[in-house]
Order: structure tokens, then sequence, then C-alpha cells
């Protein structure tokens, strides 16, 4: 993807560090996982399985998800019924995007709680994929980090003052 030489626009400001590095990563994981399954196919047919794809695929996919959620949080691009924010001006309309940013957040916080209670309670049982032995601890690790970094950033939206 060749970069803008364009003025960027208010709703169009180039990418930080961080978010291109996210793109990067989940792109680079999501073409992994791609490829990985289209060996796995083609070797099906050839009559040359690829052991383990699965398990492949699936970490690709947990890492490709889990940038691609904290992305669209820091781009305000997150998915959201806007029928009755939208029909809204001024103070109300603030007051709800707050009340959402805090909802959002404490569902959020209640993934975060259960990821780790889940992470503390298998911490010894060195829990690993079944063919391919890719251990489960770092990819648990990636999607709490995730799930913090997606909180942490509806809860920096309920500090910031909200565009009417």
């Amino acid at each position: 993807m060749k970069p803008s030489t364009e003025k960027s626009t208010p709703e169009q400001k180039p990418l930080r560090l961080s978010e291109r590095l996210l793109f990067y990563l989940g792109a680079g994981a999501l073409l992994f996982a791609m490829a990985v399954d289209a060996i796995a196919v083609l070797g099906r047919h050839i009559g040359v399985p690829l052991w383990g794809s699965i398990e492949l695929v699936q970490a690709g996919i947990l890492i490709a998800s889990s940038t691609a959620m904290l992305s669209a949080t820091l781009a305000n691009k997150h998915a959201k019924v806007r029928i009755l924010v939208d029909r809204l001006k001024g103070g109300p309309r603030m007051w709800m995007q707050r009340v959402q940013a805090l909802f959002s957040a404490l569902f959020f916080l209640a993934l975060l709680v259960g990821s780790v209670w889940i992470f503390l309670d298998m911490r010894g049982a060195y829990e690993e994929s079944e063919l391919l032995h890719i251990p489960y601890t770092p990819l648990r690790i990636i999607c709490i980090l995730s799930i913090l970094g997606v909180m942490l950033s509806f809860l920096r939206r309920l500090r910031e003052t909200p565009k009417p």
C-alpha cells in the first residue's frame, strides 16, 4: 500500500507508529494463517497433508483478531448502534457517548477479569496444542494485552471531551 502524498483531513489523520505496527502485525498474522490454510488444502489434494495446520491457523487468527480489535478501538471505528445518539445534540449526545464508553470499558473489564482468571488458573498446567505443541500461555498473554488495551482506550475516552 503506497502512502498518500495528499494532505490529510481531520477525519483522515496519518497513522501513528503504534497503529502502523498493529496493522502490519495483524496483516502478517492473517497472511500467515491464509498461507498455511492454502498449503494445507493443496497438500490434502495432492496426498501430502500438513499436520497441525489448524493449530497454526488458530494461532495466526488469534493474533490477527487481537490486533484488529485494538486497532478498531484506537481508531474509534467499533461497530455501534447510533440510531439514538445521532438524533441527539449537545449535552445529551456527549453524555450518551460517555455512557457508551463506560459500558464498553466495563464489558472489556469483565472479559479481562475472566481471561486473567483462566490464565492464573492454568499457569502451572503447561498447556499446549496436540500436534505441534504450541504453548497456550503466550497466546493467552496476547489476548489479555489486547483486551487491556481496548479497555484502557475506552477509559481514556471517558476523560476526553466528546465532540457534539
